[in-house]
C-alpha cells in the first residue's frame, strides 16, 4: 500500500514540473501538517520557491531539509545551487565543498562547485571542477555549458565555442547555450555564425527577449544599425523594462545621427536604472557629439564609475578640483587619463588653469614626456608613474572643460604645442630631400580600442593617393600596422618611423610636412595642436569630439574632416580625399 505522503509528493513533484506551483505547494503544506519534519517535502518546497524566483526562501527551506537529513547528498547539492543563485557565494562554496568531500563521485557536486567558484571570480579553478564533472558523466550537458561560461569569462573564446557546441550536441534545444555561443562568436568576429545561433534560439522560443537583444548587439557591431534597432524593438516589446536594450538602441540611433531619439532612449534606460553608470556615460557622449557641451561635461563625469574607465581613477587624499573653489596660490596636479590623443587634446587647458593663479604640475604619459616637458602654464611636467611633488588639489585632464565651463564657443583653439627647434631643424633637412608635396599617412590605430575595427583600414586602401602627381608619401604609422609598408606593392612610402623614439621626434617630423592624412589616432591631435594641416579619415559612427554634420573642428582650426557616408565606406572617403589632394597639390605648385 502506497504511503499517502509519498503519493502526495509524487503528485506535487509532477505539478511543479508542469509549472503549477500553487497546486504543488498546497499538497506539500498538507503533508507538512501531518509531518512538519518531512525533509523531502521541505526540499520540494525549496525547489518550488526557486522556480518562483525566490532563492533566499529556497535556501531556507532546503537548509531545513539538510538539517533533518544531513547525509542526503541531493539536498546539499541543491542547497549549494540555490545559495549561488541568491548571491551567497561563500556559503555556497562551503556547502558544495562539504558535499564533494563526502561524495567525490557525484558529478552534480563538482558542477555546483565550479559554479560557486565562478561567482567568486575563480574561473581557472572552476574549469577543473567542470572537467571532473564531465569525466564522471561524459554526457553532462550543463557542465559543458558552465565550462563555456568560465572560459568566456577568461576570454578563451575558441574554447568557449567548443564547450557550448558540445552542450548543444548533447541537448539540441539548449537555449542558453545557443545564446551564449552567439555572444562568443561576436567576440571572435564570426558574425554570420552568431546570427545563425541567435536564429536557433528564436526558432525554439520566439519570445526569448535576450536573444533579440544579443542579435541587436551583433548587428550593431556589424554597423547594421537599422536592423539592430529592429531587434532591440522586439526585445523591448517582450520586456518593457529592458534597460540595456533601450541603451543600445540609443547608441544605434546616435550612430544614425538621430540624436533626439537616442537621448530619449537613454532617458528611458536611466528611468529604469537611475544609477547605471555606462548609460549615463553613453548619454554624455551623445550630448557632447550634438554640441551640448555644458550638459555633456557634467554627465561625462559618470565615466569614473564605468568598468572600462574606472581603472583610470586616481586615489589621492587631496581634493578633486571641479572649478568650484579658488585655487590662487595653490598647487594643482593635472593628470593624464585615457589615451595619448586625449592628453594632447586637453593639455590646451593648462595655461587657463595657471591663469587662475595656481601652480600647475602636469602629469603625462611617458611617450609625451619630452614633447610636453616645458609646456606653457606648467611649472613642472612629470611622467605618470613618478611620485608627484606635494600638491593641494588635483583634476584629470578631461574634467578641465567642466571645471572651466567650456562651451563650443570658448574652446581654446589655435596651435599650442611646438616642436623642439633642434629636432625640427634635423627633420626639415631630411624631409627637404623628398620631392614635391610631402604628405604624412596614418591608416591604423591601436587594436586595444573597441572601435578600432571601424576606425582603421589596410594601407592598400590608400593606393589612389599614390596616383596624385607631385606627392611624396611619408609613413607616420607605428605599431603592428607599420609592417604593411614593406609588404605594400601599390604604394611607395618614405619610412622614417624607426627613428621616431617618442612624440617629440614625431612632432618635429609632422611639423616638417605639408599635410597629414590620418584615421582617428593621436597623430591627428598632434598635427592639430602643432597647427599643421591635417585631414581626418573618419568612420561613420565618429567620435564625439568631431561633432556631427561638419567638416571642420572647433578644437583644431587646421583640421578638415572626411567622414564615411555609409558604414565601412572607406572607398568613398578616399575618393573625396584624392580629389581634394589633387587640388591642394595644384595650389601648392602655383
Amino acid at each position: 500500500m502506497t504511503d499517502p505522503a509519498t503519493g502526495g509528493l509524487r503528485e506535487a513533484t509532477a505539478l511543479s514540473e508542469q509549472g503549477r506551483l500553487d497546486a504543488a505547494e498546497a499538497i506539500c503544506q498538507r503533508v507538512l501538517q501531518d509531518n512538519p519534519r518531512d525533509a523531502e517535502t521541505l526540499h520540494l518546497l525549496g525547489l518550488i520557491a526557486l522556480q518562483r524566483g525566490e532563492p533566499n526562501e529556497a535556501a531556507r527551506l532546503i537548509g531545513e531539509a539538510v538539517a533533518l537529513a544531513p547525509r542526503e547528498a541531493k539536498y546539499r547539492i541543491n542547497l549549494g545551487a540555490v545559495l549561488n543563485q541568491a548571491g551567497r557565494s561563500e556559503e555556497a562554496l562551503a556547502t558544495v565543498r562539504h558535499v564533494v568531500a563526502l561524495h567525490p563521485d557525484y558529478p552534480e557536486a563538482h558542477n555546483n562547485l565550479g559554479s560557486a567558484l565562478v561567482r567568486l571570480g575563480q574561473c581557472e579553478a572552476a574549469l577543473a571542477s567542470y572537467d571532473r564533472a564531465i569525466a564522471l558523466r561524459p554526457d553532462y550537458d550543463e557542465a559543458y555549458y558552465n565550462r563555456g561560461v568560465a572560459q568566456q569569462s577568461l576570454k578563451r573564446f575558441d574554447d568557449a565555442v567548443a564547450s557550448y557546441q558540445q552542450a548543444i550536441a548533447l541537448q539540441p534545444d539548449y537555449l542558453e547555450a545557443y545564446n551564449n555561443l552567439g555572444i562568443v562568436l561576436v567576440e571572435l568576429g564570426r558574425f554570420d555564425e552568431a546570427l545563425a545561433s541567435y536564429g536557433q534560439v528564436l526558432a525554439l522560443d520566439p519570445d526569448y527577449d535576450e536573444a533579440f537583444y544579443n542579435r541587436g548587439v551583433a548587428l550593431q557591431t556589424m554597423e547594421h544599425y537599422e536592423a539592430a534597432n529592429a531587434s532591440y524593438d522586439r526585445a523591448i516589446a517582450l520586456r518593457p523594462d529592458y534597460a540595456d536594450a533601450f541603451k543600445n538602441r540609443g547608441m544605434a540611433m546616435q550612430a544614425l545621427d538621430r540624436h533626439g531619439e537616442a537621448l530619449a532612449d537613454f532617458d528611458r534606460a536611466i528611468a529604469i536604472r537611475p544609477h547605471h553608470a555606462p548609460t549615463h556615460f553613453t548619454r554624455s557622449v551623445c550630448l557632447l557629439q550634438a554640441g551640448d557641451l555644458p550638459r555633456g561635461w557634467r554627465e561625462y563625469e559618470w565615466r569614473w564609475r564605468t568598468p572600462e574607465l574606472m581603472v583610470g581613477w586616481r586615489q589621492f587624499p587631496e581634493p578633486f578640483w571641479r572649478g568650484d573653489q579658488p585655487i590662487g596660490g595653490k598647487t594643482i596636479l593635472l593628470h593624464a587619463e585615457q589615451g595619448l590623443g586625449d592628453t594632447l587634446q586637453f593639455c590646451r587647458f593648462v595655461p587657463h588653469v595657471a591663469a587662475l593663479g595656481a601652480r600647475v604640475v602636469l602629469e603625462v604619459q611617458q611617450p609625451l614626456g619630452r614633447l610636453l616637458a616645458d609646456f606653457p602654464g606648467a611649472a613642472q611636467t612629470i611622467i605618470r608613474g613618478e611620485d608627484p611633488p606635494p600638491f593641494d588639489v588635483h583634476c584629470p585632464l578631461l574634467s578641465l572643460p567642466l571645471a572651466l565651463g567650456t562651451t563650443l564657443e570658448t574652446i581654446p583653439a589655435g596651435s599650442y604645442i611646438a616642436a623642439d627647434p633642434e629636432l625640427l631643424a634635423h627633420w626639415r633637412r631630411r624631409v627637404a630631400a623628398l620631392p614635391g608635396f610631402r604628405v604624412g599617412l596614418v591608416w591604423a590605430g591601436g587594436p586595444g580600442l573597441v572601435a578600432d575595427r571601424r576606425r582603421s583600414m589596410a594601407l592598400e586602401r590608400l593606393a589612389p593617393l599614390a596616383e596624385v602627381p607631385g606627392v611624396s608619401l611619408v609613413s607616420l604609422q607605428k605599431g603592428a600596422a607599420a609592417a604593411q609598408v614593406r609588404a605594400s606593392s601599390a604604394l611607395r612610402l618614405h619610412d622614417f618611423t624607426d627613428d621616431l623614439q617618442d612624440f617629440a621626434d614625431t612632432a618635429a617630423l609632422v611639423a616638417s610636412l605639408d599635410l597629414v592624412i590620418s584615421v582617428d589616432t593621436s597623430v591627428v591631435h598632434l598635427a592639430g595642436a602643432l597647427g599643421r594641416p591635417v585631414w581626418l579619415l573618419d568612420r561613420f559612427d565618429n567620435c564625439w569630439r568631431w561633432l556631427r554634420g561638419r567638416e571642420d573642428s572647433p578644437w583644431y582650426p587646421t583640421l578638415r574632416l572626411f567622414r564615411q557616408t555609409a558604414p565601412g565606406d572607406w572607398d568613398g572617403v578616399i575618393a573625396r580625399v584624392g580629389v581634394a589632394l589633387w587640388g591642394r597639390v595644384a595650389a601648392h605648385a602655383d
